[in-house]
């Protein structure tokens, strides 16, 4: 799902309005002061953290180095691999499934830096052929092509 944020133009003159506005409500008011609340901790002098608490061992303590190498190792090899998919899919014939049951298909011609786009040409599409377009990323589902 999407959220569009939209803004809008000040028709002219109001920006005075504003500005006067915003000087009467800044000096009928005296600046706030923030204050910093720490939660009571079970011993006194505390700061909050209790070290036998289930959340800070859930959070600190149950970590070892060697379950951070494993799943470091394991991502860099997903990485590598979708690297090569997306280089293999180079100059094919791809099928994407996007939302709302949409299937295209087009020659795949590559990926921007952060894999949020991807760049293809002749994309048949329900309504006709597009010799040149990007897919957002977001949109597509899956997508497939022929070894």
């Amino acid at each position: 799902m999407t959220f569009i944020l939209k803004i809008h133009a000040l028709p002219v003159g109001c920006s005075d309005a504003l500005a006067l506005n915003e000087a009467v409500y800044r000096s009928s008011m005296k600046t706030p002061v923030s204050v910093l609340r720490l939660p009571r901790g079970p011993e006194p002098n505390s700061r909050g953290f209790d070290p036998s608490s289930p959340r800070f061992i859930a959070l600190c303590c149950s970590s070892s180095s060697s379950s951070d190498e494993e799943e470091q190792r394991l991502r860099s090899e997903l990485r590598q691999r979708f690297l090569w998919t997306l280089s293999v899919m180079r100059d094919k014939l791809v099928q994407f499934d996007m939302h709302e049951r949409v299937r295209v298909r087009a020659r795949f011609g590559a990926s921007d830096i952060d894999v949020l786009r991807f760049q293809v040409s002749d994309l048949e599409t329900p309504l006709g052929v597009q010799r040149e377009a990007l897919l957002r990323c977001q949109d597509v589902l899956s997508c497939s092509f022929e070894l």
